[in-house]
């Protein structure tokens, strides 16, 4: 699995880019995935359609491949069940990305939310949460739900 992540980021070195932002950009990408697992698990029941989801919304965001994104769900997946709550992974992220960015995370845990249709209360809760811990308003939060709601 270690290979996989060098070949995804091999890419940076060879167009002279420093490795240290190989390391960044790899940080932030696993606690995306991180988040985006913990949203599909939140309800107990992570289906496939939602891993699917989350499988296209990697591979059409972040430049991974299937395999590449098979095992940056691994590696998220063993950062999860080691952390202790989900603010170090919103702590890569808010170092990291602009308000903009986050903004079209955050549309995109809406559209997790809402693969099987509905929202049940524990997403409710956990898009509250994450919302806070990345420093986004109520209003921004509930701009990226009605833009996934409604297509935009």
């Amino acid at each position: 699995m270690i290979d996989i992540f060098k070949r995804f980021f091999s890419t940076a070195t060879e167009n002279g880019q420093n490795p240290t932002g190989q390391d960044n950009e790899r940080e932030v990408v696993v606690a995306i995935g991180a988040l985006f697992l913990e949203m599909g698990r939140i309800d107990e029941t992570f289906t496939e359609s939602e891993m699917a989801h989350v499988i296209s919304l990697l591979t059409n965001n972040y430049g991974l491949s299937g395999e590449d994104a098979d095992a940056l769900i691994e590696e998220a997946d063993r950062e999860l069940k080691e952390s202790v709550d989900l603010w170090q992974f919103a702590k890569v992220i808010n170092n990291r990305y602009s308000m903009a960015k986050k903004e079209k995370l955050t549309e995109r845990l809406w559209q997790i939310v809402y693969v099987d249709g509905k929202m049940d209360k524990y997403e409710h809760y956990l898009m509250n949460k994450l919302s806070k811990l990345l420093g986004l308003s109520h209003k921004q939060m509930i701009d990226a739900k009605l833009k996934v709601l409604h297509g935009k």
